[in-house]
């Protein structure tokens, strides 16, 4: 389990930092080290947080149950996903009316993605995982919306051909990640469902 937290506490360490960090001018860490630098501070710093989860999340297994998860859990989760995954497409393609709905994509497609798999999930690790992404993510989106930031400008034009690529790209991600993936990545197969 020590893994599991040591990699917990750098990884949102790192990402807390960010969104709590001061933006006043002079005091701005971002601003004080230049762009390259702190990205390459916060990716190593985020990126030794998520080698420790990994390894402790795989430690872990199997963990002790906490709470027997509903049957439905499950099938819920066959439908977050695939949105989820639409939502993390969205993130990274032009302004769309689904990114602009969404507002913050990336926040939702977290979201989504850990209550999906604490519907799924009942064990300590999965709880300790899937609980603190989902916890920061309602936090950053607090964040957010408290410094004024409510995602694309007004007057942003939305792409129809972004709200596509979305929807085709994610349901392709979903499709891969249930039938092959998952088994691959996670060591869990999922499909067929239990």
């Amino acid at each position: 389990m020590g893994l599991l937290l040591a990699g917990l506490a750098l990884f949102f360490g790192a990402h807390l930092f960010t969104t709590f960090r001061s933006r006043a001018p002079g005091r701005d860490l971002r601003e004080k080290l230049g762009y390259g630098p702190y990205m390459g501070l916060y990716s190593l710093v985020a990126g030794a947080g998520l080698v420790l989860i990994v390894m402790g999340y795989v430690a872990m297994r199997p963990a002790e149950v906490v709470y027997t998860p509903p049957t439905w859990g499950r099938h819920l989760n066959y439908i977050l996903i695939p949105l989820a995954l639409i939502a993390l497409v969205s993130a990274y393609l032009p302004a769309g009316h689904i990114k602009k709905m969404l507002k913050h994509p990336m926040l939702v497609a977290v979201k989504l993605w850990a209550f999906g798999h604490l519907l799924a999930n009942g064990d300590i690790a999965s709880l300790l995982l899937f609980g603190s992404f989902l916890a920061y993510a309602v936090i950053d989106r607090i964040a957010l919306k408290r410094r004024g930031d409510n995602g694309p400008p007004a007057g942003t034009i939305a792409s129809p051909v972004a709200d596509v690529g979305a929807v085709v790209i994610g349901l392709a991600l979903a499709a891969a990640i249930v039938l092959w993936l998952h088994p691959i990545l996670f060591g869990v197969a999922i499909w067929p469902p239990a």
